[in-house]
């Protein structure tokens, strides 16, 4: 699995958009979990992580990640990009302790571009949510 490029977190001003796609300007929307705020919902944590992939935060993953499946090293492929993100469905809110996000999310590898498809699962641990482990559709 390629986490993306990695070679150092980038950070877009706080009015930019946001890498999410959201249409939220990346200081109200995944900047500040990025930087350690909590995120309120399993959707929220799972926008951060795209973003986190899509800037090399390889911090930010290895935190929000349940230590339980957390790979030991992220093995980061420099040469991916992500592209954009699309939320298919998403369940678990503030007062909930498990959560699922359906996602796609495209990207490109060199001359290379696709989609990659994945129900992740979410829980909440000491209060934060984590993201557990996921389902990827290999026929996207």
């Amino acid at each position: 699995m390629s986490f993306g490029d990695v070679s150092g977190p980038r950070r877009p001003e706080a009015a930019s958009p946001c890498p999410c796609g959201s249409g939220r300007a990346f200081g109200q929307c995944c900047g500040p979990i990025l930087a350690g705020r909590d995120a309120d919902t399993a959707e929220h944590l799972m926008r951060s992580r795209y973003t986190a992939f899509a800037l090399g935060d390889v911090a930010h993953l290895a935190r929000t990640w349940h230590p339980a499946t957390r790979p030991e090293d992220l093995d980061p492929d420099r040469g991916t990009q992500w592209l954009a993100l699309a939320i298919v469905r998403a369940a678990g809110g503030p007062s909930d302790d498990e959560g699922v996000v359906e996602f796609s999310a495209r990207w490109r590898a060199g001359g290379e571009t696709g989609q990659l498809h994945e129900v992740s699962r979410f829980r909440r641990r000491r209060g934060r949510w984590v993201y557990v482990d996921g389902v990827i559709d290999e026929t996207s």
